[in-house]
């Protein structure tokens, strides 16, 4: 398992919290978000997931990575 933490820019509540977690568990990772800190720690298995597809899924939500 690898672990990575990503900054997250546009979280300002707990709704943005939930998602992104949700969009980090669809991706097939699981993440914990740190609001205060504007990051999410992503922890995932790179046989079956890479990091841009967790990047992807948060960008998705409307999200950005940096």
């Amino acid at each position: 398992m690898a672990n990575t933490v990503m900054k997250v820019e546009g979280m300002t509540c707990g709704h943005c919290v939930s998602a992104v977690e949700k969009a980090v568990s669809d991706a097939g990772a699981s993440g914990k978000v740190d609001l205060a800190g504007k990051k999410v720690t992503v922890e995932y298995d790179e046989a079956k997931v890479t990091i841009e597809a967790v990047k992807a899924a948060i960008e998705d939500q409307g999200y950005d990575v940096v």
